[in-house]
């Protein structure tokens, strides 16, 4: 199976932070940038994988800077690499102060995303070509990643096994 190059699949979402979105100090709720996140994701993997696709899992979120009402989030993604039925995607948050054209970066996460096909089992990916020692960094990073994601996930079902 051929591969296709990261600019392929690289997505972009936009959204206009608004009041329903907020807490009572006016800030937008982290669930609501996880949501956006999860989307912004699943953007790129389905570009990529050109079938449906599921969240398997997302690494954890730091907030570093709050989201105001009436700023605008960006969030960029793109696939770093792929593991037969399974990719990684990296989502970057920005968010911009329209006034000013002022941009911060906010958080950033990886998921994992699942293929399906048309009957909702497992589908192998193509795999993704990175150009560039960026997206090569990215790369060689998402397997080690992975590595700890497979065994935290050992260990989790190890104990679950136990009734801890």
């Amino acid at each position: 199976m051929p591969g296709k190059p990261v600019r392929e699949s690289q997505s972009e979402y936009l959204e206009l932070a608004l009041p329903n979105d907020a807490n009572v100090l006016g800030h937008v709720l982290g669930g609501k940038v996880m949501h956006l996140v999860d989307l912004a994701g699943a953007l790129a993997a389905l570009r990529h994988a050109r079938c449906a696709v599921v969240t398997a899992s997302v690494d954890h979120m730091n907030f570093l800077h709050p989201v105001h009402i009436g700023q605008l989030i960006l969030l960029r993604s793109s696939v770093n690499r792929v593991f037969h039925t399974s990719m990684e995607v990296g989502v970057k948050v920005w968010v911009e102060d329209l006034r000013t054209g002022d941009r911060l970066h906010t958080s950033s996460a990886y998921l994992t995303f699942v293929a399906l096909d048309a009957k909702g089992k497992r589908t192998p990916i193509c795999p993704v070509i990175p150009e560039g020692p960026e997206e090569c960094r990215r790369y060689d990073e998402a397997l080690q990643r992975r590595e700890y994601r497979l065994d935290l996930r050992r260990r989790t079902k190890a104990g679950s096994h136990r009734g801890q």
